[in-house]
């Protein structure tokens, strides 16, 4: 059985690959649910697109040297390999790193609170990161151990999913449907009255992501280890009891805003 051609277009020398398009796609819907709620919490579009513009290629290149990094014994005996984003190679752990910090700083020169800055972006990172775990099956890639079958599966996944010889355990599959899964239950909830204080939008997605990760990682079988954990899941461990601490403080804070309050 044939897998699945990576490559999506041809332009002459151009090649677009399904890896770029699962990204750009999750971007793009990302940027646009921000843009809608952003009216709610003081900001305006521009503040989300300033943010993206600056944001997107510092947690692109974060994403790929986070990889690199942990992946330098291959890497430092093929150096030319490095910038070739487009066969795959990029770690969310990385571009979220990148990301926060770029949040912190354009927070403090705008003036905004970043805590509103996360609630109104962390659905969107959950639904892009749904979106780019398909560049991931386009590359066979981010799999886990050999099986006998997947009919559970339909025939396309199954098919791709033949690698090496064998049937691989579908991890990209489990993490894009847990992301989306968790994408369609805060939408559901930030919005009800008096439920969600500041900032816990974000902390949801910290524990809700960091759970899912941590399982799911462990079925892989191309994950850096560190003692007996992989690294990814030592720092999901890290990403849920930061969610959990900060939900308690901002519980415990008197006179914190919910989630709903405008601010001035």
């Amino acid at each position: 059985m044939a897998a699945l051609n990576p490559i999506a277009f041809r332009f002459g020398p151009l090649e677009i690959h399904w890896y770029a398009i699962c990204i750009v796609t999750g971007m793009v819907l990302a940027v646009w649910l921000a843009i809608k709620e952003a009216p709610r919490k003081g900001m305006t579009s521009d503040d989300i697109m300033d943010f993206i513009l600056l944001a997107f290629p510092i947690a692109i290149l974060g994403a790929r040297l986070y990889y690199v990094v942990f992946q330098w014994f291959y890497y430092s005996q093929h150096p030319d390999e490095i910038i070739a984003i487009w066969n795959g190679g990029i770690a969310i752990y990385g571009a979220l790193l990148a990301g926060a910090l770029v949040l912190l700083v354009f927070s403090y020169r705008r003036k905004i609170n970043a805590y509103d800055f996360l609630d109104i972006a962390a659905p969107g990172v959950m639904l892009a990161q749904s979106f780019g775990r398909w560049g991931n099956f386009f590359n066979q890639e981010a799999y886990g151990k050999a099986v006998a079958q997947l009919n559970y599966l339909p025939k396309f996944i199954r098919d791709q999913m033949y690698i090496e010889g064998s049937y691989r355990v579908p991890t990209f599959l489990y993490e894009s449907l847990w992301n989306l899964l968790g994408f369609a239950i805060i939408i559901s909830l930030r919005h009800r009255q008096g439920l969600l204080k500041r900032g816990e939008v974000a902390w949801f997605y910290l524990v809700w992501y960091g759970c899912g990760r941590f399982v799911i990682e462990g079925l892989r079988t191309d994950s850096l280890m560190l003692g007996s954990l992989r690294v990814s899941q030592w720092l999901s461990l890290v990403l849920v009891i930061l969610g959990l601490v900060m939900t308690y403080y901002g519980r415990k804070k008197a006179g914190q805003p919910d989630y709903q309050q405008v601010k001035n």
